[in-house]
């Protein structure tokens, strides 16, 4: 069965954003509200404010306000850290050519180049040996190389905010617990995988106490450490986001002859076998 072609998609800013979001909404949380149990929405704030009113009427109330309880994640910072390298320690540069490419992601054999050159040893197999086991050490393979990757820091924070006490103890209890007593986890999007880091500070903010008139409302801050990595310029590459190349099967050095004087020593000897 031939092998299914994917299209490839490159590590970018973008994906790591995505890979966060979709691990907080994978973790389904959920609590009671004044209509029931239900999984609490989680928000992106970089998209434009109207463009949420359109297409997520149902996260807001009649007067436009934002129903509670609801999460919301934000992207603080980037920070390219030369203290943070994961696994290519060096500045590894892309081969010099119009398809770039410095490390390989993927191999596989050539099926069909390396059938040719199984058949063209087999022609060449002398008299009587036809039945003789023999290992086919001529493989081509076909790799996949991207560039290298360039490690980054991304910072982020969630928003847990609820109207009612009990709403945020259920939500802030379930961040704690997710990771067991760790404060890590891997996230992944698109075949990328990158780490984040919870900080163990869960910062409260709370307008119960001022006995204002505002909408009570409970929040509180959750920040998150991203290890992740930059492969390519993204929109902005003029070189292929990757290469496709065959690898050698065999090398052949031909032999170096003078102009005069070159001495064949297999013309007058019929024990002397040269093979050209």
């Amino acid at each position: 069965m031939p092998a299914k072609e994917t299209p490839f998609v490159p590590s970018t800013l973008e994906n790591i954003d995505l890979a966060l979001y979709k691990w907080t909404t994978e973790l389904q949380l959920a609590t009671i509200t004044n209509d029931g149990f239900k999984d609490v929405p989680v928000i992106w704030l970089g998209t434009e404010r109207a463009y949420q009113i359109k297409n997520n009427k149902e996260l807001r109330d009649s007067a436009g306000k934002l129903k509670l309880p609801l999460i919301t994640i934000t992207r603080d910072s980037v920070a390219k850290d030369p203290n943070f390298k994961g696994s290519f320690q060096a500045d590894l540069s892309e081969t010099n050519d119009y398809r770039g490419g410095a490390i390989t992601i993927r191999r596989r054999v050539k099926q069909d180049k390396t059938r040719n050159f199984a058949n063209a040893d087999a022609s060449r197999v002398q008299e009587g040996d036809e039945t003789r086991r023999r290992k086919n050490s001529k493989v081509v393979f076909e790799e996949l190389t991207v560039a290298a990757p360039i490690y980054v820091t991304v910072m982020y924070t969630i928003v847990i905010r609820t109207e009612y006490r009990q709403q945020m103890n259920d939500l802030v209890s379930s961040f704690i617990s997710i990771t067991g007593n760790r404060n890590s986890d891997l996230i992944d999007n698109d075949g990328w995988q990158y780490e984040i880091f919870i900080e163990s500070d869960y910062t409260e903010n709370k307008n119960v106490d001022n006995l204002a008139e505002e909408e009570r409302m409970f929040e509180t801050k959750v920040q998150i450490k991203t290890l992740g990595y930059l492969i390519g310029e993204g929109t902005n590459r003029i070189i292929p986001q990757y290469a496709v190349r065959e690898t050698r099967a065999e090398i052949r050095i031909t032999r170096e002859r003078v102009i005069v004087g070159d001495k064949r020593p297999w013309l007058n000897n019929d024990d002397f076998e040269f093979k050209e």
